[in-house]
Order: C-alpha cells, then structure tokens, then sequence
C-alpha cells in the first residue's frame, strides 16, 4: 500500500478522496511459487515447514474485474488455509486455481506462476468494479475465506 493512501484512510478520507487516489501497479504480498510445488515431495506432514515455500515481496497489480473491489488492506491474519497452500497439501493449490481461470476472460488472470496467500483480512474499500452493488469506495470490510456466487439462487444479495 501505498504511503498516500495509508496516510488518507488514518485520516478518515471519505470514499470520494480514496477513489481518486492511484492505484499502485504492485503490492506487497506472501505468496507461494509454481515451480516449488515438489519442494517437500517424500517429507512427512508435520515436517514440512510452512517458512520454506513462502515468500514475501512485490506482484502485479490485477486490472479491476466488473464483480471485484481494490481493497487497502489494513490488517490480516495466518490461518489454516495459509498453512496447507504453503505446504501444498491436501493439494496444491495452482490446480483450483488453472481451473478457475478457464472458467471465464476474468478468471484466466488466476493463472500465474505464484499464488497470492490470504483469506482473512479487514480493509478499507479503494475502488469497485461496475458491477458491484453492495460496497463503495471508504466501506471498512472484513474478509474471509466464503465464496459467494452472485449468480446462485441461494445467495444473499
């Protein structure tokens, strides 16, 4: 995150201000890579240790998707699903993620070399894609680790 936008959301920006703020073409991120899924092929579970796949440091920046926000991370948190995609168990998780991503022009952008760990996270909302309903730009959010699909009958809207 950026210094600017830190700085605008300590001072309680409103929503306007955050959302003409640019958006950086990277960010700081832990992540796991592709090309180390074998790393601890042959070593028993309780040996593997989480430290040695997971890297911190800069990615891309996605382009906003229509059913998406950019959000400025405030705070988040390890939990078990960090634990098993930093030891690849049950299974790597690169696998959901190439088939997520030909499921639609969207999700092809899941198709990368590293995976972008975190599934809990509290933020403040930068931007939203056109077709958000229900945030705005200074909406302080909290995020797990559900999937919701907008599209199933059986979903809150």
């Amino acid at each position: 995150m950026t210094t600017a936008i830190r700085e605008a959301i300590l001072a309680g920006a409103a929503g306007d201000e955050l959302a003409n703020l640019p958006i950086p073409e990277s960010y700081r991120a832990s992540f796991v890579r592709r090309d180390e899924v074998d790393m601890f092929d042959g070593v028993p579970s309780d040996e593997k240790d989480p430290r040695q796949a997971l890297h911190v440091g800069e990615v891309a920046t996605p382009e906003l998707a229509p059913d998406e926000v950019y959000l400025a991370v405030m705070a988040s948190s390890i939990n078990f699903n960090t634990v098993w995609s930093s030891i690849f168990e049950p299974l790597p998780t690169f696998g959901f993620l190439d088939r997520l991503a030909r499921e639609s022009e969207w999700s092809a952008r899941h198709r990368r070399d590293e995976h972008i760990l975190g599934s809990d996270a509290s933020g403040v909302v930068l931007r939203v894609g056109s077709a958000v309903r229900n945030w705005k730009p200074g909406d302080r959010v909290t995020v797990h680790c559900n999937h919701v699909d907008d599209q199933e009958p059986t979903s809150p809207s």
